[in-house]
């Protein structure tokens, strides 16, 4: 029987970017991990643009929705197996304590939610987030994960959030 794993996305406000990459790795990293994403202070709204580029990439968005970080620290949350944090903000914020000790990284992503501009200019930071997502959740994905020791996986996970 193949390993299954959790991934959980953190940012702070859980409308963009952790949105992108748990719908990402949900359809690349299927069936044999399962991806979610939260934020420390979550929006409570997905922004548009995010759900736009999903479309545009043939992405499921069904069931997406900004929520808090604690949903995942909570008994009957789902064992986390990695969490990657995607904006600066989060990666400096004091997380909760995570059962069961996952594989942390940060993989900074520019945030295009911050872009002005006009519509073409957003659109634009959208698009060029979710290709740095895409390129590293690949990235991931291609990691030979269940035959890997802890301290080689743990710096081939911090490497990818450098490229």
């Amino acid at each position: 029987m193949k390993p299954h794993y959790n991934v959980l996305f953190l940012c702070t406000g859980n409308s963009a970017r952790s949105i992108m990459a748990e719908a990402i790795m949900n359809r690349k990293g299927s069936p044999a991990i399962s991806a979610y994403s939260a934020g420390s202070h979550p929006a409570g709204v997905v922004r548009p643009e995010a759900i736009q580029q999903l479309l545009s990439a043939g992405l499921p968005t069904k069931g997406l929705r900004s929520k808090s970080w604690e949903e995942f620290s909570k008994p009957g949350a789902p064992h986390l197996d990695f969490v990657f944090t995607v904006c600066d903000n989060a990666a400096k914020e004091v997380c909760p304590i995570w059962p069961g000790q996952p594989m942390t990284a940060h993989w900074g992503v520019p945030d295009p939610a911050s872009a002005m501009g006009t519509r073409e200019q957003i659109e634009r930071a959208f698009r060029e987030a979710f290709s740095i997502l895409e390129r590293r959740i690949s990235l991931f994905l291609s990691l030979p994960i269940s035959s890997l020791d802890q301290m080689a996986l743990q710096r081939k996970i911090d490497d990818i959030g450098h490229r």
